[in-house]
């Protein structure tokens, strides 16, 4: 008997290893757990390509790559500087946080790649094409900045551009992107987007995506019903001047904006993405079937948890990576997971000055960390992240602050202060909008190690702050942090690095590394 039901339990133990097995051959969704909006994709070949948005980060409007849809990496920034005025140098009191370059479109045609975006920072549409991912890239712009636009290059060689809120408009533009078309003037393609959704809207219909299957054309876009959540709205036509017809595509966790894309195999998906919380918006892939002419999101109305594609591998390294400051000859001076929160000033940093360090120097006086220039970031991942750095404050000088913040208007980070000759640890909090500091520790040594513990699980979102004198013991400095999504920024929290003067310029802060995990260790 013994015998028999220990069978029968390794049968059962069998089956659920299995299961097990299977299922950690299966994508998850979020298929990325980071702060990746505004997705615009595509397919050349075997391989997918997609753009987002980093808004005011410098270098910015980042392409990446995948070869299964899921796991992808980092392959270029079209451009290194968007525009130089104040708000995008962080002068004379100005900024572009939550700004900078919104929703952009990639296409690829006749061998080239183009990506296209637009700036209220710069009131202009920005073209970038390159023959290559990798670049380098061409920018092309012309006036004035077209919201949420998409670029559709039609089989009768006609390059048209849908743009709006709620009344989507239509216009022609030139064959190389370098403008509208001469004497074509704008046309409502669609009166009221946002009707499928009802009447009682608080987003109008935007984010437009256009896709053709089969001679039909389709209209994605997303819109947000009053008492509701973020839907899925699509358009049909037979013409591209329409009559258009219109339903809602999707409704369900707040999944929406987004488009199409198919796989080699025949197969069709949806990518998308959601709010969620502190760690910013996050991408979602959705099973498409197509019914009646029309794509049909979802199983059941509802996106799925699990997807029949290759399970997802960790955002590190592709997306986020440690980094010892160690460059080979012929390395760029910092690999593509880094952004500087505005356009950087590049006489005060190096990587070079001091073999396997980042330097930070000072060159200004500032009020705050986020008016300070230099502050190289990198995204929080979800659904645990930790990042830690070595600070060297030896050539810091009197009201000098460096160290490891999170970044976002209710940002908190953990330092390095030098007050009155002497250097302290201190962890700084927003409270209603202000900057407290809530704890300071005596610091008799130069160097000192600091970390910050990100918790997204369930959208808790709450960060602690540690420093270490050795490397081996953490003490928790200060309170949790709490981190809200808000949209004077509109990104997710960021790993930053950072040293800023408020009575002295010239010193100086040496970063011996920054290690980045996703997991959380001192709980």
């Amino acid at each position: 008997m013994k015998s028999k039901l220990l069978g029968i339990i390794t049968f059962i133990s069998l089956l659920l290893g299995e299961e097990s097995f299977a299922q950690k051959q299966m994508a998850i969704n979020p298929v990325i757990h980071a702060d990746v909006p505004d997705l615009s994709m595509i397919r050349v070949g075997d391989t997918y390509y997609m753009s987002s948005t980093t808004m005011h980060m410098s270098p910015g409007l980042p392409i990446m790559s995948s070869k299964d849809l899921v796991n992808w990496k980092l392959e270029s920034y079209c451009y290194d500087r968007l525009v130089e005025n104040d708000a995008m140098n962080l002068n004379n009191g100005q900024n572009t946080y939550g700004r900078g370059s919104w929703a952009s479109c990639i296409r690829y045609h006749n061998g080239e790649f183009m990506v296209s975006t637009f700036a209220a920072t710069s009131g202009k549409m920005h073209i970038y094409t390159a023959k290559n991912i990798k670049g380098p890239w061409q920018e092309k712009t012309f006036k004035p900045a077209y919201h949420d636009h998409t670029i559709f290059f039609d089989d009768n060689g006609k390059v048209y551009m849908i743009y709006g809120v709620g009344k989507l408009k239509i216009l022609e533009l030139k064959s190389d992107l370098s403008g509208i078309a001469d004497r074509v003037e704008e046309k409502v393609l669609i009166e009221n987007a946002s009707v499928p959704a009802g009447d009682k809207i608080m987003l109008g219909a935007e984010g437009s995506q256009l896709f053709k299957k089969d001679g039909k054309y389709y209209l994605f876009n997303i819109c947000w019903p009053r008492g509701g959540m973020r839907t899925v709205i699509i358009h049909r036509a037979d013409k591209i001047t329409g009559p258009w017809e219109g339903k809602i595509g999707l409704q369900d966790l707040g999944v929406a904006q987004g488009g199409l894309i198919d796989t080699p195999d025949g197969r069709w998906l949806s990518y998308l993405f959601r709010d969620n919380g502190g760690v910013g918006r996050i991408p979602y892939l959705v099973p498409v079937e197509w019914k009646d002419g029309w794509p049909v999101l979802g199983e059941n109305g509802k996106v799925p948890m699990t997807l029949n594609l290759p399970a997802n591998k960790s955002l590190i390294p592709n997306l986020v990576n440690s980094d010892e400051f160690y460059r080979k000859k012929g390395e760029a001076a910092l690999p593509l997971v880094w952004q500087w929160n505005h356009n950087p000033d590049n006489s005060l940093w190096s990587v070079s000055e001091r073999k396997g360090f980042l330097r930070l120097k000072t060159g200004r006086i500032d009020t705050s960390f986020v008016s300070a220039k230099n502050t190289l970031t990198q995204r929080t991942i979800g659904s645990e992240s930790t990042g830690s750095i070595v600070l060297d404050a030896s050539k810091m000088k009197e009201g000098d602050i460096a160290g490891l913040g999170l970044l976002q208007k209710n940002y908190g980070f953990v330092g390095v202060k030098i007050e009155s000759g002497s250097k302290s640890i201190i962890m700084v909090s927003t409270r209603a909008g202000k900057a407290v500091e809530i704890e300071k520790v005596s610091m008799a040594q130069n160097t000192v190690f600091l970390k910050a513990e990100c918790n997204f699980k369930d959208r808790v979102d709450i960060a602690h702050f540690f420093y270490s004198l050795d490397g081996k013991l953490w003490t928790r400095i200060g309170e949790p942090q709490k981190m809200p999504y808000t949209l004077p920024h509109f990104m997710g929290y960021r790993f930053s690095l950072f040293n800023y003067a408020t009575k002295n310029i010239g010193g100086f802060a040496d970063f011996d590394y920054f290690r980045i995990k996703d997991e959380i260790t001192e709980k």
